[in-house]
C-alpha cells in the first residue's frame, strides 16, 4: 500500500500556519480543526516546518508568556516528508525511528497532503481485516 492510497481515503486537506503566527493563534487552529499538528508554511504550499501539541506543551512548561511566542520559535525544521508513491511500510518505519506522528506529503516541493500515525494505523487495520476476510473465504471454500 502507498501513501496515495491513504490520501485517497482521507483527502488532501492540510491546515497550515504562518511562521509569524503566535502560539495563541496556533492553539485556536488546532482546536478549530481538531488536529494535533500543523504544517508551518509562509505561502500555504511550501513546508518550512511542523508544529505539534507536544511543542506547545514543552513551551508552556518553560515560558510564562507562551501565547505571544512566534510559531517559528517552536516549530521543528527541517521536516521529514514523504511522497505519494512511497510505501506505507517505509513511512511506519520512519515514524517509529524518528518518533514523529505527522508527515507532510510533498510533490515537487509543494505540500499535497499530510499523513498522521492514526491514518497509518487505520489503513493497516483495513489491510488486516481484508486479509482475514480473504482467508476466511478461502477456508470456507
Amino acid at each position: 500500500m502507498k501513501i496515495n492510497d491513504v490520501l485517497r481515503g482521507k483527502g488532501n486537506q492540510v491546515v497550515t500556519i504562518s511562521p509569524e503566527a503566535t502560539v495563541t493563534e496556533l492553539l485556536a487552529l488546532l482546536a478549530e480543526h481538531n488536529v494535533g499538528a500543523l504544517v508551518v508554511s509562509p505561502d500555504g504550499s511550501s513546508v518550512a516546518g511542523i508544529v505539534s501539541e507536544r511543542d506547545v506543551v514543552r513551551l508552556l512548561n518553560a515560558t510564562p508568556e507562551a501565547g505571544q511566542v512566534r510559531v517559528s520559535a517552536i516549530m521543528t525544521s527541517p521536516v521529514h516528508t514523504c511522497g505519494p508513491d512511497d510505501l506505507i511500510d517505509n513511512l511506519m518505519r520512519l515514524m517509529t525511528d524518528q518518533r514523529i506522528r505527522h508527515v507532510p506529503v510533498v510533490v515537487d516541493d509543494r505540500l499535497t497532503g499530510i499523513v498522521s500515525i492514526g491514518d497509518v494505523v487505520k489503513s493497516r487495520i483495513g489491510e488486516l481485516e481484508f486479509e482475514k476476510e480473504q482467508l476466511s473465504n478461502y477456508i470456507a471454500g
